[in-house]
This record gives C-alpha cells, structure tokens and sequence, in this order.
C-alpha cells in the first residue's frame, strides 16, 4: 500500500492552472507550452485560439544604479543592466520608460567608407561581442568589414583601402583578394 496521497499532486497541477489566468481573446485557461525557442504561455484552446506571450516578458537583472545619472526622457536614475543581449544601460522606470543607452559607444576612424565615399567607417561589435567595421551611414549605406581596414589603395584593382589580417594586408574585393606583407 502507497503512503503517497496523490490528490496532493492534483491539487498542485489545479493551482498553476489558474496561476496565468484566462485568455484575453477566448477566457480559456493560458498554461505553459514549450517551443523552438523556449517555454512561453498559450491558450488551452489552441489550435482555434492561437494567443500566446513570453513567460516572462520583462526578463533583465538590474545590476547597479549608477549615481547622479538620469534618464533624458523622465528624469528617473539610469541602471547597468543585464539582458539577454549582454550588459546596458537602461532606465529604472522601465516599463513606463523604455530609454536605452549602449555601454559602448561606436569608435569613429578617420578613414572613409569606400563604398558611398560620404561616411566613416566605425569599430562596433555585435551582440555576441565579434568586432566588426561599418559605414556610420547606415541603413544608406551598408558596407561594413569584419577585419580592421588599413587606409592603403590595391595596387592590383585600385579599391582604396585594405583590411589587416594577422599582419597580412589583404584587399576586401572578393574579385581581387590582392595580399600584401604589412612589413
């Protein structure tokens, strides 16, 4: 004989049930669902109702406020945060003031973009932290480089500037590929 009372465990599964709520577009139960990118919570009444939203919708962890800063659009204090991203600087009245600021901002070269000869290329990284090199053009202009641009003109196909491989000057051209020594 089990010394289990499994009406304990129903007990438990009828309480989460109602824990989400109801379906704003429907009234059925919302429970949780798992999908290609993780748990979210869904209406029971799928597949007529299809109403689904993010398990926890504002997920981030505020790592520290940071002193004598505030927000421009509501004077509250500005925060390091930690999203799914990597770190930022954000709001502390989130979510009535959406303000974002970048940890990082962009670093400017004094070379021009070769491709619409009207910006600067930038030193940005990527949200998974890879550097790369963009026109500051952008969205006009979308020419960007992955390696570090040498202000040095192809002696092959005259494209003016080159990139730096580990101490190789190579042309970024894919018809070209021209490699110079950087010695």
């Amino acid at each position: 004989m089990s010394k289990i009372d499994h009406s304990l465990f129903k007990a438990d599964e009828h309480a989460l049930q109602h824990a989400y709520g109801d379906c704003p577009q429907c009234q059925a139960k919302l429970q949780i669902r798992s999908g290609k990118s993780g748990p979210f919570l869904g209406c029971s009444g799928y597949p007529d109702c299809h109403f689904s939203k993010p398990l926890h919708e504002y997920q981030y962890q505020e790592v520290k406020v940071i002193e004598g800063s505030r927000c421009p659009h509501c004077q509250s204090s500005m925060a390091v945060k930690k999203g799914r991203y990597g770190l930022f600087i954000g709001c502390t009245n989130f979510p009535e003031c959406h303000h974002v600021d970048k940890l990082e901002q962009p670093q400017e070269s004094s070379i021009t973009c070769p491709a619409c000869e009207k910006g600067h290329l930038q030193k940005r990284t990527n949200r998974f932290g890879k550097t790369f090199y963009a026109c500051d053009q952008y969205p006009q202009c979308r020419y960007l480089l992955n390696q570090p641009p040498v202000q040095h003109a192809c002696p092959v196909c005259k494209w003016p500037l080159m990139i730096n491989k580990g101490g190789i000057m190579q042309c970024p051209q894919r018809g070209c590929q021209h490699k110079l020594s950087s010695d």
